[in-house]
């Protein structure tokens, strides 16, 4: 398969089952995601230092006049289809115009600059779209109106253009802090600056934090594999418009596994999933790097993984599943990684002769190899389990033969 190395071979015990572990769901405000916490540790908190010349942060001021303009003329870009922003409530929104209003200064705001001039958002997105769509209701009807006023009981109900104009004065002419981080920035000191600022009410997981920083060529592209048929057929519609953007990081890992192959996790990347995946965003947004009619071949061959691993897997794909056990589990995402990657190459008529065999023996791998069970189960980041994981799904597609 491209992408795949030679298989690492590791020794199998059979102390431990699938089915005698806890499986934990992740929650996001208080509702189930459908997918299985995943233990990256040690491998993500590896330590990378920066040269502190190569952060290049400057600060600006902006006024509220400026900025809903230069949203319209996408001279500073929101993240489209970011589904966060639908997190604040009316009143939550109202609060913040009425902040403004009444003259309190609004936390700093980080942008990233880009070679042609444009910013990107990095931190102060819900603040900017609830100004943008109160100011331009004509372009984003979302939020036209004042509601649930704490102190400014008169306004509530107005629309932008029904407030007194000394009060549209004053949102216009407010004036926010922005600390602007230049283009010259290499992109992974760009993330992880994003990722320590990032501390808000509701912090933005891995892929939300990529989703903001990357380009539209790859969230374009993360977007259109997700919403095929063949993808939400594989994860049972669990992942559809995925509230954390979970979806696009199942994508984006097959992505970089198939782009990059395994060899780069370890020598690139090193074992750090975010610095695998953050690579592998810049070629999808890079012709250079992919070019479309590799990002073409790279589409069928997602639809093709998910079409195969669903009539193997049916209702338990990219989903623990020991033998002694039907329950249907939440999506795992280093089953998702390495089973997309191991039936991405294979043709129906081929599986349909071994699906038994295969399934039995990735069930069997679930029930008694205790390195292949930690392996998706903990400290997932680490090159070994990688590579073991990997080597014992490849070897499961090929049973049967």
């Amino acid at each position: 398969a491209r992408g795949i190395d030679e298989p690492w071979a590791g020794q199998a015990g059979a102390s431990m089952s699938v089915s005698t572990l806890p499986i934990r769901e992740e929650y996001f405000d208080n509702d189930p995601t459908g997918v299985e916490v995943e233990d990256l540790e040690p491998s993500d908190s590896i330590v990378r230092p920066w040269d502190p010349a190569s952060i290049r942060v400057s600060t600006k001021s902006f006024s509220l006049r400026q900025v809903p303009d230069q949203i319209h003329d996408n001279d500073i870009e929101l993240a489209p289809d970011f589904q966060r922003n639908k997190v604040w409530k009316s009143e939550q929104k109202s609060r913040l115009i009425e902040s403004v209003l009444l003259q309190i200064p609004l936390p700093a705001f980080y942008f990233a600059e880009d070679s042609d001039g444009r910013f990107r958002v990095v931190d102060g997105l819900q603040r900017l779209s609830t100004v943008y769509d109160y100011v331009h209701t004509d372009a984003s009807p979302s939020f036209p109106r004042l509601t649930g006023l704490e102190y400014l009981k008169e306004a509530d109900g107005r629309t932008f253009d029904e407030l007194p104009l000394p009060w549209r004065r004053r949102i216009n002419n407010t004036q926010i802090v922005v600390h602007v981080i230049d283009p010259t920035t290499p992109p992974e000191v760009k993330y992880d600056i994003f990722r320590r600022i990032n501390t808000g009410g509701s912090p933005l997981n891995s892929q939300e934090i990529r989703h903001c920083m990357s380009k539209q060529r790859s969230r374009d592209f993360l977007k259109r594999c997700a919403a095929t048929k063949e993808f939400n057929l594989a994860t049972g519609g669990a992942l559809r418009n995925h509230v954390r953007m979970e979806d696009r990081e199942m994508v984006l890992r097959f992505c970089a596994f198939r782009l990059l192959g395994i060899d780069s996790y370890a020598t690139i990347a090193n074992g750090a999933l975010d610095v695998f995946l953050e690579r592998a965003t810049d070629h999808l947004d890079d012709p250079a790097l992919a070019a479309d009619p590799e990002l073409e071949r790279l589409f069928e061959e997602f639809r093709t993984a998910m079409s195969n691993a669903y009539h193997v897997f049916g209702d338990h794909t990219f989903r623990k599943w020991p033998l002694g056990s039907d329950r249907r589990n939440p999506v795992n995402r280093p089953l998702f990684e390495t089973w997309s990657m191991a039936l991405a190459d294979h043709t129906l008529a081929d599986l349909a002769d071994r699906r038994d065999a295969i399934v039995r023996a990735a069930r069997t791998l679930m029930a008694t190899d205790t390195e292949y069970i930690t392996a998706i189960t903990s400290s997932t980041g680490g090159i070994g389990r990688v590579r073991c994981r990997f080597d014992r799904a490849f070897r499961a597609a090929g049973a049967g033969r």
